[in-house]
């Protein structure tokens, strides 16, 4: 499984979000922490609304900080309908920096 730590840093400088074409940077711990506390009671819905049940190994945040790109099972899903909508996150919960 890959490791979000195991992302190589001239891949992730490559990558942006396939909607807004904004940089994509590694999401920090809190914020995963909290989007998996949505998760676990199921309040976490991603672009296309479905409701999220599989906790995140961790993100890809967009450059605008409006949106967060999955990693599952190491695997960042880079799907405009996977992208979460950070509205979601009390404001307290989605401060990425």
């Amino acid at each position: 499984m890959l490791s979000v730590n195991a992302i190589n840093p001239q891949l992730l400088a490559m990558l942006v979000c396939p909607a807004t074409r904004t940089p994509l940077k590694i999401a920090d711990d809190r914020l995963i922490q909290a989007a998996n506390r949505r998760i676990a009671r199921r309040e976490l819905r991603n672009q296309a609304g479905v409701v999220l049940e599989t906790p995140l190994d961790g993100g890809l945040l967009r450059g605008d900080r409006l949106g967060l790109y999955p990693i599952v099972d190491g695997i960042p899903i880079l799907l405009i309908d996977e992208c979460i909508p950070l509205e979601q996150l009390p404001e307290e919960e989605d401060s990425p920096g």
